[in-house]
C-alpha cells in the first residue's frame, strides 16, 4: 500500500492516481497559477527544497553526462534521506509528482547506460505514489534498474514491491512467462524482511510465489521461532495441500535449529511417523527423548521404539514405559494428594439434595433401579482413577454384614454390567490392582456381571499400553461366547484397551464377527465401533471392507434400528481426520439401501474432515440441515454433529459454528433441534462458555423431551471436570424440576457426574499442546458417545447405557506436573494465566495475561497457559502441559 496522502499535498496518491493520469502524461503547463498559490503556503525550507528538486529534474535531462549523474545522485540522496510522518507522503516525492511524466518520457529516450539504470531506480520509487492501479510500474522500473540494495529505499517501498510481485506472479503463471528475474528480487525482499522483523510478510510473499523452501535459508537463530509460529498458526486457515506444505517447512526449520519438541508436535499434527522417528534419531540427549515420550503418551498413539531411535536396551525400556503411559496413574495421584482431594466422594455428595427446597429428589422411589444405575455412573465418573470410592471398593468388613458386591446387586439385569465395569473406571490407569480387583467378578454366575468385568478390563487398560497385553489375554476367550452381553463386554473392552493401536491380532479376532450370520445386531454394531477405535484414522481397507459388507448384509427391518447407525460410525472412525482419503469409501456408501445411505454419507464426511476447520464442508453440512424432511429421516443428526466436528479446529470457526447452530435451533426441524445441543457440547467440551451454557440451560426445559435430554447431557459435557458452580447449580435445580420423570432425572444425574469428573482434575477436551494437537482416540470416544446420544431412548436409556464409558477414551488429567531428571515430582513456582495470541507481534510480548503464581503440580483450565516463574530450571518442552522434565539451569546464580 502507498502511504496516505497529506491533506496539503497536490493531487492524490496511490489508488487515486488514475484521476491524475492526464496531468501525468503531458508535462504540466496549465496549472501554473494554482501552483503559485500553493507555493505561498509552503515554508521557506520546503520552497527551497522544491526549487532544488525542480533544478535536479532539469539537470537530469542535460546533455552533459557529468551534470546528469550529479543531478540523479542528488535526487536519489534527497529521496532516501527524506523522512515523513505516518500520514503524509515524503516531501521529495510530493514535489517530484508533477515531473513524473517528464522523467518517464525522458527515460524512454535515453541510451542504455548506468545513468539510465539510476533513473529507473528513481522512477521505481516515484511510481510508488504515482503509477495508476494495476500497472505495476514500480516493479517494472525496479527490474530495469540497477541490481542491488532495495532496502535503502525504505520499508514502504519494499512492501509495495512485494504486493506488485505477487500480482505479476499470478499473471505470469497463466502465461508461463520467465519468472527468474522476479525470483531474484523475491530473494532480496525476503532477506530484507527477515532482517527487519517482518517475518510474516516474508512468509506471505513466499506463499504467493509458491517458493516457501527459500525460507529455510533465510531464517536464523533470532527469528526462527517467530517465523515458525506464524507458519503453524496460518496453516489452519490455508486450503489443502498448502497447509501441509507450510507445516513441512516449519518442521524443517525446527529440525535445523534443533527445536525438537516443536518439530515432534508438527510431526504428530501431520501424522507422519517418519518425521517422529527422525526427531528421535536426530537427538542424542536421553532426557530430551524422555520428554518426547511424554508428548507421545499424551497424544495417545501407539509407538514402538527401535534400535535406531535408542540403541541402549535399558534406556529404550525406560522410554518405552513412558510412551506406554505407565506413569500416568502415579502422576495423577500425586496431583490429587497435592490438591488434597483423595477422600472418596459418594453420589449424595454430588447431588447435594439438601440444598433443594421441599421436594426431595426422587421422593419415595429412593432405591429405584434407574436411580441406582445413575448413582453407579456418577460414582464412577467422580472417583475415576482414584482407586477408592464408597460403593464399589468398600472392604468386606466395613459395611455391616454387606460387601462391595452388595452395591452391584442393587442394580437390575444389564445395570449390573455397568456397575461391575465402574470398578474399572475407579481404578483407571492402574492396570495391576485394577485387574486384581476385577478378577472376583469373573467367577460370578451372572452373565451381566461377567460382561461388566470384561468391559472393566478394557477401561482399566484404556490409554495404557503393556507389552504383555493383559487385556487381550483376558478378553480374547470371551468374544465368541453364546451370550451376547458377554460378547459385547469383551468386544467393547478390546476397543477401549487398544484404541488407536492398529493391533493385527484384534483385527483377526473381530472381523469374522462382522460376517457372522448368527451374531445379533448389537454384537455386530459394537464390533464395528471397536474396530473403528482400534484402527482410528488408519484408512485400513480390510477393516473398511468388512464393515461395508456387514452393512450390506443388514435386512430392511434392521436398517431402521439405531444400532445399525453405529456400523457407519465404525466405518467413519477409520477415516477420522484423513480428509479426501475417504472418497472411495464414500462412493461405495452411495450404493447402500436408501434407508442408511445418506446417514452413512454424512457420518463418513463428518469424521473425515473432523478437526480440519474446512469451511466448505461446514457449508455442505449446513446445506443438508436446510432441508425440511418427512419423519423418519435420520441423516441430519450426523450432519449437525459434523458442523461441530469440523469447526472445532480453531477459535474463529468455533464461534461462527455456535452462531450457525443457534439459527438451526430457530429454523430447523425437530430431528435437527435434537442434535444441536450435542454439537454445542462438542464445540465447548470441558470449556463452559457462558453463552453456550445459557442456550443449553434454556433447551433443558424444552417441550420436546429428546431436546431436553440432549441439552442436559451437553451441560455435563461442557462442564466436564471443571466443577463449574453455575452448571452444578443449574443441574441441581433441574433434578428437582424433573423429579417425577425417571428418564430426564437419569440424564441430570449423569451430567452431574460429568461436571465433577475426577473431582475436577480431569478434562474431556481432545485438544492438547496449547490446542495445537488433536488426539484421535479422544475425539473418537467423544464422537461415539454423541452418535449414541442421537437416539437417547433406544441406547442410553435402553440397555446400552454402558456406551457412556466410551468417554474414558477422552479422559486426561488437566495438569502440569514438573519432574526432575530422575522423573521424580519436583515442585517449582509457575505462573498460570489466560493464553494470549502473540503471532506476528513485535518484540517479545507476554504470552499469558492475568496470571497467578502457584507451585506445581497445578491444574490448567481451558485456555490456560503456564510458564516457569523461576530461572533455576530449564523446561525440556516449550509447552508446559502434562509431564514436563526440568533440567537445572547451569547459568543460574542464587542472589545472596
Amino acid at each position: 500500500m502507498a502511504p496516505a496522502a497529506d491533506p496539503n499535498s497536490t493531487g492524490s496518491t496511490g489508488g487515486g492516481a488514475t484521476r491524475d493520469q492526464a496531468s501525468v502524461k503531458v508535462p504540466a503547463k496549465e496549472p501554473k497559477k494554482k501552483d503559485e498559490k500553493k507555493d505561498e503556503d509552503l515554508s521557506e525550507e520546503d520552497l527551497a527544497l522544491k526549487q532544488q528538486l525542480e533544478l535536479y529534474v532539469e539537470r537530469a535531462q542535460d546533455s552533459d553526462t557529468g551534470l546528469q549523474k550529479a543531478a540523479l545522485e542528488s535526487m536519489r540522496q534527497e529521496i532516501r534521506t527524506a523522512t515523513s510522518s505516518m500520514t503524509s507522503v515524503p516531501k521529495p516525492l510530493k514535489f517530484l509528482r508533477p515531473h513524473y511524466g517528464t522523467l518517464q518520457a525522458y527515460y524512454e529516450k535515453m541510451a542504455d547506460s548506468d545513468l539510465k539504470k539510476l533513473l529507473a531506480d528513481i522512477l521505481s520509487v516515484l511510481a510508488l505514489t504515482m503509477s495508476p492501479e494495476g500497472e505495476r510500474a514500480s516493479l517494472k522500473y525496479r527490474l530495469l534498474g540497477s541490481e542491488g540494495d532495495i532496502g535503502s529505499w525504505g520499508h514502504e517501498y519494499v512492501r509495495n514491491l512485494a504486493g506488485e510481485i505477487s500480482q505479476e506472479y499470478s499473471k505470469q503463471q497463466t502465461e508461463e512467462a520467465l519468472i527468474d528475474d522476479l525470483m531474484v528480487l523475491v530473494g532480496q525482499i525476503v532477506a530484507f524482511h527477515m532482517k527487519h522483523n517482518a517475518e510474516p510478510e516474508a512468509v506471505d510473499l513466499l506463499m504467493e510465489v509458491e517458493d516457501l523452501d527459500l525460507l529455510v535459508e533465510h531464517v536464523d537463530n533470532a527469528n526462527y521461532k517467530r517465523t515458525c509460529l506464524y507458519l503453524t498458526s496460518s496453516a489452519k486457515y490455508l486450503p489443502g495441500p498448502d497447509d501441509l506444505l507450510v507445516l513441512d517447512i516449519a518442521y524443517a526449520i525446527y529440525m535445523k535449529f534443533e527445536e525438537f519438541p516443536r518439530a515432534l508436535q508438527i510431526a504428530l499434527y501431520l501424522d507422519n511417523m517418519q518425521y517422529v522417528k527422525q526427531v528421535f534419531t536426530s537427538c542424542n540427549d536421553l532426557q530430551k527423548k524422555q520428554q518426547f515420550c511424554f508428548i507421545l503418551a499424551r497424544h495417545g498413539i501407539t509407538f514402538k521404539l527401535d534400535n535406531e531411535m535408542c540403541p541402549e536396551d535399558e534406556e529404550r525400556e525406560v522410554l518405552q514405559e513412558i510412551v506406554n503411559n505407565t506413569k500416568l496413574n502415579e502422576g495423577y495421584l500425586t496431583l490429587a494428594r497435592d490438591i488434597e482431594v483423595m477422600e472418596p466422594k459418594s453420589p449424595e455428595d454430588i447431588y447435594k439434595a439438601h440444598l433443594l427446597d421441599g421436594r426431595s429428589s426422587g421422593g419415595g422411589s429412593v432405591d429405584s433401579a434407574r436411580q441406582n444405575l445413575a448413582a453407579t455412573f456418577v460414582n464412577a465418573f467422580v472417583n475415576a482413577g482414584f482407586g477408592q470410592d464408597k460403593l464399589m471398593t468398600v472392604p468386606l468388613e466395613a459395611s455391616s454384614g454387606g460387601s462391595s458386591t452388595s452395591w452391584l446387586f442393587k442394580n437390575k439385569d444389564h445395570g449390573k454390567a455397568s456397575a461391575a465395569a465402574s470398578l474399572g473406571m475407579i481404578l483407571l490407569w492402574d492396570v495391576d490392582s485394577g485387574l486384581a480387583q476385577l478378577d472376583k467378578y469373573f467367577h460370578s454366575t451372572d452373565t451381566h456381571v461377567i460382561a461388566g468385568a470384561l468391559l472393566g478390563v478394557g477401561i482399566v487398560n484404556c490409554g495404557i499400553k503393556n507389552e504383555y497385553d493383559p487385556a487381550l489375554a483376558l478378553l480374547a476367550d470371551y468374544i465368541d461366547k453364546e451370550d451376547s452381553y458377554i460378547r459385547i463386554g469383551a468386544i467393547m473392552g478390546l476397543g477401549l484397551a487398544y484404541a488407536g493401536s492398529q493391533n493385527e491380532q484384534i483385527r483377526s479376532k473381530l472381523t469374522p464377527i462382522l460376517g457372522d450370520a448368527k451374531a445379533s445386531l448389537d454384537v455386530i454394531a459394537f464390533t464395528a465401533v471397536s474396530l473403528g477405535l482400534v484402527y482410528v484414522g488408519s484408512c485400513n481397507e480390510e477393516v473398511a471392507q468388512a464393515i461395508i459388507f456387514a452393512l450390506m448384509d443388514r435386512s430392511e427391518s434392521e436398517l431402521g434400528e439405531p444400532l445399525t447407525r453405529l456400523l457407519s460410525l465404525g466405518l467413519g472412525l477409520l477415516y477420522l481426520g484423513k480428509q479426501e482419503n475417504v472418497e472411495a469409501t464414500a462412493e461405495v456408501s452411495k450404493t447402500f439401501n436408501e434407508k442408511i445411505r445418506k446417514h452413512c454419507d454424512m457420518t463418513l464426511l463428518s469424521c473425515a474432515y473432523a478437526g480440519t476447520g474446512n469451511v466448505l464442508k461446514v457449508q455442505h453440512f449446513l446445506g443438508q440441515c436446510a432441508q425440511h424432511l418427512e419423519k423418519g429421516e435420520t441423516y441430519q443428526g450426523p450432519a449437525v454433529l459434523g458442523i461441530a466436528m469440523v469447526a472445532m479446529a480453531e477459535e474463529l470457526g468455533l464461534e461462527m459454528a455456535i452462531r450457525s447452530l443457534e439459527h438451526l435451533l430457530q429454523y430447523g426441524e425437530q430431528n435437527i433441534r435434537r442434535a444441536v445441543p450435542l454439537a454445542l457440547g462438542l464445540l465447548c467440551i470441558s470449556n463452559p462458555k457462558v453463552n453456550v451454557m445459557d442456550t443449553l440451560s434454556r433447551l433443558s426445559h424444552d417441550a420436546d423431551t429428546e431436546v431436553a435430554m440432549a441439552a442436559i447431557i451437553s451441560l455435563g459435557l461442557i462442564g466436564a471436570g471443571t466443577n463449574n458452580a453455575r452448571i452444578a447449580g443449574m443441574l441441581r435445580n433441574l433434578s428437582s424440576y424433573y423429579y417425577k420423570d425417571a428418564s430426564l432425572l437419569f440424564c441430570v444425574r449423569i451430567a452431574q457426574g460429568l461436571v465433577h469428573l475426577g473431582k475436577g482434575l480431569l478434562t474431556l477436551a481432545p485438544y492438547h499442546s496449547e490446542r495445537f494437537l488433536l488426539s484421535p482416540t479422544a475425539l473418537a470416544g467423544l464422537v461415539t458417545l454423541l452418535h449414541a446420544c442421537l437416539d437417547m431412548k433406544a441406547l442410553i436409556l435402553g440397555k446400552y447405557h454402558y456406551v457412556l464409558y466410551f468417554l474414558v477414551l477422552a479422559m486426561q488429567p488437566r495438569m502440569l506436573m514438573t519432574v526432575d531428571e530422575n522423573l521424580k515430582p519436583l515442585s517449582v513456582p509457575v505462573r498460570v494465566g489466560q493464553a494470549v495470541d502473540v503471532v506476528g507481534q513485535a518484540g517479545r510480548p507476554k504470552t499469558i495475561t492475568g496470571f497467578q503464581t502457584h507451585s506445581t503440580p497445578v491444574l490448567l483450565s481451558a485456555g490456560d497457559r503456564a510458564e516457569l516463574a523461576t530461572e533455576k530450571y530449564v523446561p525440556l518442552s516449550p509447552i508446559l502441559e502434562g509431564f514436563v522434565i526440568l533440567k537445572e539451569n547451569p547459568e543460574f546464580r542464587e542472589d545472596n
